[in-house]
């Protein structure tokens, strides 16, 4: 087990940042140094930040949770620190946003570039939404961005919104004009590329001098939030939110990279829990024997199925199935997934059993299509999550409303059972305004 400082003399920086400046937002500002972009779009966006309360203290508190390993990667690299604010121009600092173009996470990675960033992605866990993760591949993208660009942070930035190819031809198109080729003169951008830049000046801006706009930050110390716990087997995220006092939906807000209610089957794994948290955590793993651990697997129903062949296959108790997927009769659906508690000593095999069987179904999922579900007395967001295998949070993304909206009987949710909607998702998209 680990914390997230990499070495000793990484935690002796990181004490003396914690000195110098008692909050996130005195030590950004201290990091500030992109060029003032001269663009009549940075006042606009600067209105709508100062304009939309509740949006923007919604974003701010989401923040909280990150800003500070954000911040110390990017000190890490000497980046500019307007780049740590870049999560509130992508995604709000949501980190189960998804776009349009198959994004997702803080820092809207989509597939192909996830993966060239070494961004894993199964059926357990999205590496686009791990805060770790993906911040430092986002930061590995912003580097190379930035040496294409010829140390412009203007165009590196421009860049990763719209790609490196479209900024340079439109470079070239200003070039072969005789026209400047600033980002601020590029002509041929689309105009969310236009937008994206003039968005991350203007938060800066409100960042630098919030009483200039007449606005109060959220107090957030300069301090870690969370701590890495090195795991050796799966884990159940159920019983790290027990030994931290979490709810199971609030652990994943530290954790989105884990799209199941464990880990996967193979590790080794981490888990990242509040830091005050991680002594707790460590000491209540080891004290559980290794014999007596409960690994998940995934099976996905095939034609014939039944609970009890599953059962007998895998060497549990029907009532345990029922139990671990909420189901309340046997009936059972092809291309439906199961969760299946396993002891930890007949895991493996159970595993290398149902790989060799296993044979390809096309379910709904699978061809983009949801499941529809409609409300049932005494059902809550979170136990709906639990037996579709999902959480509480997508399913309110998915459907446009909040975790703790009211669930009437008889209302329809759509909940994929896959990757997720085609469908933009991010927060109240003021933000995408052109």
């Amino acid at each position: 087990e680990e914390t997230l400082a990499p070495d000793d003399e990484a935690v002796a920086d990181a004490a003396d940042a914690v000195q110098e400046h008692a909050n996130i937002w005195d030590r950004l500002r201290a990091g500030f140094r992109l060029p003032p972009l001269d663009s009549p779009l940075v006042e606009r966006h600067e209105r709508w930040f100062v304009e939309n309360v509740e949006f923007r203290e919604a974003m701010f508190e989401r923040a909280r949770m990150y800003l500070y390993f954000i911040a110390e990667e990017v000190s890490k690299r000497g980046m500019p620190m307007e780049i740590a604010l870049l999560p509130a121009i992508e995604s709000a600092y949501k980190p189960y946003a998804y776009s349009r173009a198959r994004a997702s996470g803080l820092w809207q990675f989509i597939p192909s570039t996830g993966r060239l960033y070494g961004l894993k992605s199964d059926w357990w866990y999205d590496g686009r939404r791990d805060i770790v993760a993906s911040t430092r591949a986002a930061l590995d993208y912003l580097e190379k961005l930035h040496r294409d660009f010829d140390g412009d942070w203007h165009l590196a930035i421009a860049a990763y919104n719209a790609g490196e190819g479209r900024v340079m031809r439109a470079i070239e198109w200003n070039r072969r004009r005789g026209l400047p080729t600033d980002f601020a003169s590029l002509r041929q951008l689309k105009p969310e590329t236009k937008n994206y830049v003039p968005k991350l000046m203007a938060i800066a801006n409100i960042v630098a001098d919030p009483a200039r706009y007449g606005i109060r930050l959220p107090d957030i110390p300069n301090e870690p939030y969370f701590a890495k716990v090195e795991l050796d087997s799966q884990v159940d995220l159920g019983l790290i939110a027990r030994l931290t006092g979490l709810d199971v939906d609030q652990l994943h807000f530290i954790n989105p990279g884990y799209r199941r209610f464990a880990t996967a089957p193979d590790g080794p794994h981490h888990v990242l829990v509040p830091v005050d948290k991680r002594d707790a955590v460590i000491a209540g793993i080891s004290s559980i024997p290794e014999e007596e651990r409960v690994q998940w697997l995934h099976h996905t129903v095939r034609r014939g199925d039944t609970l009890y062949e599953i059962a007998r296959r895998y060497k549990i108790d029907v009532s345990a199935i029922k139990t671990a997927n909420r189901l309340r009769g046997n009936m059972l659906r092809v291309g439906q997934t199961l969760m299946l508690p396993i002891p930890a000593t007949a895991a493996r095999v159970a595993a290398a059993s149902s790989a060799r069987s296993a044979k390809p179904v096309r379910t709904a999922a699978q061809v983009n299509r949801p499941v529809i579900h409609r409300v049932r007395r005494g059902e809550t967001l979170t136990s709906i999550a639990r037996r579709y295998n999902v959480l509480a949070q997508q399913i309110a993304e998915w459907n446009k409303m909040k975790v703790d909206d009211v669930l009437h009987i008889g209302r329809r949710l759509k909940i994929w059972l896959n990757d997720g909607p085609r469908a933009f998702h991010r927060a109240p998209d003021a933000l995408a305004y052109a």
